[in-house]
This record gives structure tokens, sequence and C-alpha cells, in this order.
């Protein structure tokens, strides 16, 4: 999904893509999540959900139920600007959506909201005011009543570079199905901006997060569902922002609760827990990589998205 170029698709491997969402109002993409219990279901959060001067905003959530052959709108037209998306792993019907808001002044329409309808109606179901809205939000694949989300308050300022942030945000957690929500704090700094969150897929309360604040950049490790959080390493390079300010996106082999990857300036990898990060992918093939997915069942294939496009390995980066 690039920034503003739509959404596209590919049935080799990332060897050729074809555009599917270029009959739609915005090309300006911040989430797409295929549902786990059906892979013709796919939503697509509209509006890039960074920061910067030169962004576009969105119109809210698409859902197609034919693999992207045909779209329809679903809400949340005025939240502009959504960076995720998650889907119940067992019930495509039930969604999460993390919305960032109107970049350049306050709106209601923000926080995380719930669908539980398939996107026939919302729910905002995490919410702090009108200046902070969320960075992201993730499901335990093993338990979907466990919902993890990060709010983040930053407001793009009328100039070039011109970002302000609050110390709103912070890092949340459901078990509930996001009925109720709880901070999480212990081991985390205070005045957390913005978090990029991730699940161990084979180990679930095994968490990382990227956290930033006004003053650091950094790696967090819970063992415990989130209840505690210590630093990883001391190597700053993995938790450092991507050009622009962005967050690096901290991903877990689906095996493996050891072997991290970290999407950052370049992408880097961890096979100690994230004690200790190798440059595992730069250039040549992109830099600043803004994403990162592993096939859930097979840990070889892993695609890169990077500001000059999408790379793919099938032997895991062989």
């Amino acid at each position: 999904a690039p920034v503003n170029g739509g959404v596209f698709k590919s049935i080799d491997y990332g060897r050729t893509w074809q555009p599917i969402f270029d009959d739609q109002p915005t090309a300006s993409i911040g989430a797409i999540a295929v549902a786990p219990s059906n892979p013709n279901i796919v939503y697509v959060g509209s509006g890039e959900g960074l920061h910067r001067p030169d962004l576009s905003v969105g119109d809210g959530v698409y859902k197609s139920t034919d693999a992207g052959q045909t779209w329809t709108h679903l809400g949340l037209r005025d939240g502009q600007q959504i960076p995720q998306l998650a889907v119940d792993p067992k019930n495509a019907d039930r969604i999460f959506v993390a919305v960032a808001g109107h970049p350049y002044g306050p709106n209601e329409e923000r926080g995380v909201y719930r669908s539980v309808d398939g996107g026939k109606t919302f729910e905002k179901v995490l919410y702090r005011d009108e200046n902070v809205g969320a960075s992201d939000v993730q499901i335990d694949q093993s338990d979907p009543a466990i919902v993890y989300a990060a709010l983040w308050e930053s407001r793009e300022g009328p100039w070039e570079n011109g970002v302000f942030n609050g110390s709103g945000g912070g890092i949340f957690k459901s078990v509930d199905g996001g009925k109720t929500w709880r901070q999480l704090t212990n081991g985390l700094p205070d005045n957390i901006v913005q978090a990029n969150l991730a699940i161990a897929p084979s180990a679930p309360k095994t968490l990382f997060a990227a956290v930033k604040t006004k003053t650091i950049a950094k790696l967090y490790r819970s063992d415990d569902g989130g209840e505690t959080w210590r630093g990883t390493t001391d190597d700053p390079r993995p938790g450092l922002g991507i050009g622009g300010g962005d967050l690096p996106v901290v991903r877990f082999d689906p095996k493996n609760p050891e072997i991290v990857y970290s999407a950052s300036i370049v992408c880097w990898k961890s096979t100690d827990g994230g004690k200790i990060w190798d440059g595992w992918r730069g250039a040549p093939g992109g830099d600043d990589y803004q994403n990162i997915w592993i096939d859930p069942n097979n840990p070889d294939v892993i695609l890169l998205g990077s500001d000059q496009g999408a790379i793919v390995t099938v032997n895991g980066g062989k």
C-alpha cells in the first residue's frame, strides 16, 4: 500500500503487482488488514497515518469481500488518518481501527474504534480527547478478547517540519474485547508521545513496543502481557525514528519469539530476543523501511515496504 498510490496486489510472491484501488476517491493509504479466517475479506484504512508537511488525508475505512475486486466505503470519514487496522483471527466481522484524526487540528473522530458487524457500524472504545489520536492496535491471536492499543498526541504545523507532540499518548490493554481499557506504565517512560506495538504469535504474552517521548526513541519488551516492561538493548539504532520521524515497526518471527525484526532506516534483526541487533537489509533495495510482513506459515517469506517500493525474500534473506 503506497502512501499516495492506492492498494496493490501480488499473486506471485511480489514479482508483479497490480493496482486494485484506483477507482476509489482516495489514494492515501495508512493500513491494510486481511481477515485471517477469510482472506477474501480485506479492510483498508485511508489516510497515511504519519505526520509530515506533504501528507495526504483519507476518507475512512473500505472493505472488499472478493479479494480486492470491488470495494465498499464503511465509515469513519472524518478520521482522515488511519495508521492501523486489526481483524479478529476467528471472526472477520470484528475489527479494531486506530484513528489518528485531523493532522492540523482537533476533532472528535479519533482514538480506537471497534466494529462487530463487519464495518456497518463503529463504536469509539478508547478515547482521551479531541487532540489525542491512536497510532496502533493489535489483537492477541490466541485470545481475541485481549487487545493492545497506543494513543498518540501530535499535530502538524503549517510550515515545513513544524510538528507539535504532546504527552497524552500511551500504551493500553483491554481484556474484555475492547469494552474497558487500562494504561500500561510499569517500566515504560513517562509522557509517551507515540508507540508501535507487536505481539509474538508463538508466545502471546511477549510484546515489543517502539516508544517515543520528546527526548528518547527506544525499544521495550514485556514477557508478561504488558504488566512490566524493560529496555531490550543499549544499542540505540533499532529504536531510532525513520526519516521524517516515523517510529520503527517491530515484528516477531511467527514461530520463534526470540527472533525479532525492526523496520527502521535499515531493517534490523535480533536472534536473542532484542539484546543484540544486526543490520539485516539496507540499500540497495531501499532505505527508510516503513513496514514489514512475515508469512505466518513460512517465516522465510518476508515482505519489506520502503520509501522506494517493496522487496520480498522467500529464503529468510539469504
